[in-house]
């Protein structure tokens, strides 16, 4: 059998109408999109299917929204036996990765990240945090230019996506000041991202308390399959090693691309993204060019990864 991992997308992958296309063909589908608007208590599928995009760019409505298309999506494969190796999700995707293997339910799942989206929110003032994407530099390049930065700007790297590309987060006039700083040190290009807080930075600690709360509340399992954790890039199926680090993720840096590299010495025949959008599947072939990817968002694109997954090797 075919060895695959299950990647799962994180905030900014969201789009309008996602997962209509599943939700109109299966009942079982509708059904569980029925159920998660009971479990929110309020219309997630109907803010997921017509908008309007900003409220579904509302973090508490992305975060939601984003892990219950990739469990559908998920529901399907299992359904046509397709059984992931091993599971690693970006940011909020870890919540589905970690749903995929078992540690977590989606009805506790759904509630948890609509309140970790809400709680990111509110840790720093609107308006005043910003992200950037690096590009053309190093992770040592980037820690020595911050490292200059005035001690009342904080500025942090928040992703390690994949070789020259990091981003980082901070204040607003931190961002501004790295980029200048940054460009100056050779990046190729310093991108701001159209986010709404410095997510992914020390500036994150003051969710952490109400979110610690939060996950008492919630039971984890113990992973059933190896979940790649964002916070040391390491697999971990025990489930209190699993809560230490959904809490220290609020405020630590994802670390993608190592998490990648450390599946891939595990040896895996394919890397699917299940979920919205072709993000992750595109950071994976700037990591590994000759690693097989597979972006599976609509019934064509499933199709094609069944019938890869099911033939004779």
């Amino acid at each position: 059998m075919k060895r695959v991992a299950f990647m799962f997308p994180g905030q900014g992958s969201q789009t309008v109408g996602m997962g209509k296309e599943f939700y109109d063909a299966y009942p079982e589908i509708k059904e569980l999109y029925e159920e998660a608007d009971k479990t929110l208590d309020f219309p997630l599928s109907e803010i997921m299917f017509t908008g309007p995009e900003e409220t579904l760019t509302l973090t508490e409505n992305a975060q939601p929204a984003l892990l219950l298309s990739s469990i559908a999506i998920h529901t399907l494969l299992i359904k046509q036996e397709v059984q992931p190796v091993m599971t690693v999700g970006h940011s909020l995707g870890e919540y589905s990765a970690l749903v995929a293997a078992g540690a977590l339910s989606l009805e506790d799942a759904l509630p948890l990240v609509a309140a970790r989206g809400r709680l990111m929110e509110e840790a720093y003032p609107a308006g005043k945090g910003a992200m950037a994407a690096v590009l053309g530099m190093t992770q040592e390049t980037v820690e020595t230019a911050l490292e200059s930065m005035p001690a009342d700007e904080v500025v942090d790297i928040a992703n390690l996506n994949c070789p020259g590309q990091i981003v980082i987060s901070g204040t607003k006039a931190g961002i501004e000041q790295a980029t200048a700083k940054l460009k100056e040190g050779g990046a190729k290009r310093v991108l701001p991202l159209n986010v709404s807080g410095p997510f992914h930075s020390r500036l994150m600690k003051p969710a952490n308390e109400q979110f610690a709360k939060k996950l008492d509340d919630v039971s984890i399992s113990e992973a059933s399959i190896p979940v790649y954790a964002n916070v040391t890039a390491n697999p971990v199926t025990d489930d209190g090693e699993i809560k230490e680090l959904l809490l220290k993720q609020l405020y630590s840096p994802v670390r993608f691309a190592e998490s990648i590299e450390h599946m891939l010495d595990e040896g895996v025949d394919a890397f699917a993204e299940v979920g919205n959008g072709k993000v992750l599947s595109g950071l994976v072939k700037k990591i590994s060019r000759r690693t097989k990817t597979f972006a599976i968002q609509d019934q064509e694109s499933m199709d094609a990864f069944i019938s890869w997954y099911k033939e004779e090797s």
